[in-house]
């Protein structure tokens, strides 16, 4: 079988893809993530997924490479990772009170054949109705600077929620496993 590759810095992606318990690998894509002129957020996420998982597969060349991306969408705008405090907190008054869309981008490609699956998966967080101190208390509390909507669904974030809708929530942190999982039946890797 070949060797497995997870393409992403991300420590959500690497924890998530420990749960298979199949050995894999990290390697970091070098990959510029700016979004182009009237993408969609399905076409940004796929390109970019995509993308993150040929520029790792340049080094390995007979392996099953992972590349994955995600944005959220508040109704049409697309929100990335906040970066810091001050829009972490405009992100998540954003959302008070809406539904937030995750879209997320997977890639699985066998750099020996050439073979590329990818698929976006898609994830709707439906937010309670948020004031400023909640909001605020959210966000020094949990610090969700580099995570898609500002908030980690998987820690103290599920207290901003009324709702989850959705095929695999761990499309929220950034890794949809059902769908890898398939992927990964496609080129023979059988799980239990």
């Amino acid at each position: 079988m070949l060797p497995l590759i997870l393409g992403s810095t991300s420590p959500f992606r690497r924890a998530l893809l420990e749960r298979l318990q199949i050995p894999f690998t990290v390697d970091s894509p070098q990959t510029d993530e700016a979004r182009l002129p009237d993408e969609s957020a399905d076409a940004l996420v796929l390109r970019l997924a995509e993308a993150k998982a040929r520029d790792v597969a340049k080094g390995h060349p007979a392996a099953l490479v992972i590349g994955s991306d995600q944005v959220a969408c508040i109704g049409d705008a697309i929100v990335g990772k906040p970066g810091n405090r001050e829009n972490a907190i405009a992100q998540l008054t954003a959302a008070s009170g809406k539904a937030v869309v995750f879209h997320t981008g997977l890639c699985l490609l066998n750099s020996a054949s050439g073979r590329l699956q990818s698929a976006v998966e898609h994830f709707t967080v439906y937010f309670r109705n948020l004031d400023t101190d909640q909001i605020a208390r959210y966000v020094e509390h949990e610090k969700p600077f580099n995570c898609a909507g500002s908030f980690k669904s998987e820690g103290y974030g599920i207290t901003l929620f009324s709702a989850l809708e959705g095929r695999d929530p761990n499309c929220l942190i950034g890794l949809p496993l059902i769908h890898l999982i398939e992927m990964l039946g496609a080129e023979g890797m059988v799980l239990p």
